[in-house]
C-alpha cells in the first residue's frame, strides 16, 4: 500500500527538492504540494494524507501555527523542516518523527523517509507532535486569530471580533458584527481549539462568544433564549444547561 505524502514549504526551491526525492520512492504517492499554512491546513483536511513533510518558518501561518490548526493529535506523520539546527535538538529529544535542517542531503532525506515509514508501519504515534511541540518549548495555545478567505486573498479574524459560530455541514460560519466568513471544517474540531472561558456550545450547531452574550431568558419546554449585543438571538439547547451555568458564572462581575 503505497502513502500518500504532502510538501509544505514557501521556498519553492526546497519543496521542488523534497518533491523530487519522493517522487523517486515506488512507496510514496505526491498528493500534493504546498507554498503557505493556509493552503497546508486546507490540504490536510482535504487530503488526510499520511505523511507531512512541513516547513516551521513560513510568513504569516508557520508550521507550528499549521499543527496548532489541525490539531496534535490529528496530525499526520510529519517530518519537519528549518533552517534552524537548535530546533532538531530539542525535537530529537521528544522522539519527533524526525526534523530535517536546511541544506539536506540526499542520504539524510532517506533516513527521515525511513523513520516516517517505520513509525507509520508500526501503527503511529498519535503523541509524538504533542511532545515535539512540547520539547520545542511552545504549548498547544487557544486560537487568538483564524485565517480565512475572502476572494483571492487570506484574512485573519481575531477570534474576540466573533459573536457566534454557527455549524454548516462540513464547513463553519463565523458570525461577526458586519460580516461573515466561511471556514473549512467541523464545529467539533473548531470547539477544541478555542478558550471554553470564552466560548460556549450552546446548540449542537452553535458557539457564542461569552463577552458578546447581552442577556439569556427562559423560553418554551426547558429552552432559553440567548441574545447576543448585536441583536442576534439564538435559542440554547434544554441539554446544555452546563454551558447556561457557565455562561451565567463568566458574565457576572
Amino acid at each position: 500500500m503505497r502513502l500518500g505524502a504532502l510538501v509544505v514549504d514557501d521556498e519553492p526551491i526546497a519543496r521542488h527538492a523534497v518533491v523530487r526525492l519522493l517522487r523517486e520512492d515506488p512507496d510514496i504517492e505526491l498528493l500534493a504540494e504546498c507554498g503557505d499554512g493556509v493552503s497546508a491546513v486546507e490540504a490536510i483536511r482535504g487530503h488526510s494524507p499520511d505523511l507531512v513533510f512541513l516547513d516551521i518558518q513560513m510568513p504569516a501561518i508557520g508550521g507550528l501555527d499549521v499543527v496548532a490548526t489541525i490539531g496534535p493529535a490529528r496530525m499526520p506523520a510529519t517530518v519537519f523542516v528549518t533552517a534552524y539546527e537548535e530546533f532538531a535538538v530539542r525535537a530529537f529529544e521528544a522522539n519527533a518523527v524526525d526534523y530535517l535542517v536546511k541544506p539536506f542531503g540526499r542520504a539524510r532525506f532517506a533516513d527521515a523517509l525511513l523513520r516516517a515509514k517505520a513509525r507509520l508501519a508500526a501503527g503511529g504515534d498519535t503523541q509524538a507532535v504533542a511532545r515535539m511541540l512540547e520539547a520545542l518549548g511552545r504549548r498547544q495555545d487557544w486560537l487568538e486569530r483564524i485565517p480565512v478567505r475572502e476572494d483571492e486573498r487570506v484574512v485573519f479574524v481575531d477570534v474576540e471580533d466573533i459573536v457566534w459560530i454557527r455549524a454548516s455541514r462540513n464547513s463553519v460560519r463565523l458570525h461577526l458584527a458586519d460580516r461573515v466568513h466561511e471556514l473549512r471544517g467541523t464545529m467539533g474540531e473548531l470547539a477544541e481549539r478555542l478558550d471554553p472561558r470564552r466560548f460556549a456550545r450552546v446548540h449542537r450547531s452553535a458557539i457564542v462568544n461569552v463577552r458578546r452574550v447581552a442577556s439569556i431568558h427562559p423560553w418554551f419546554n426547558g429552552y432559553h433564549m440567548v441574545t447576543m449585543d448585536t441583536g442576534q438571538t439564538l435559542r440554547m439547547s434544554r441539554y446544555q444547561q452546563e454551558a447556561f451555568l457557565r455562561l451565567v458564572s463568566l458574565k457576572r462581575p
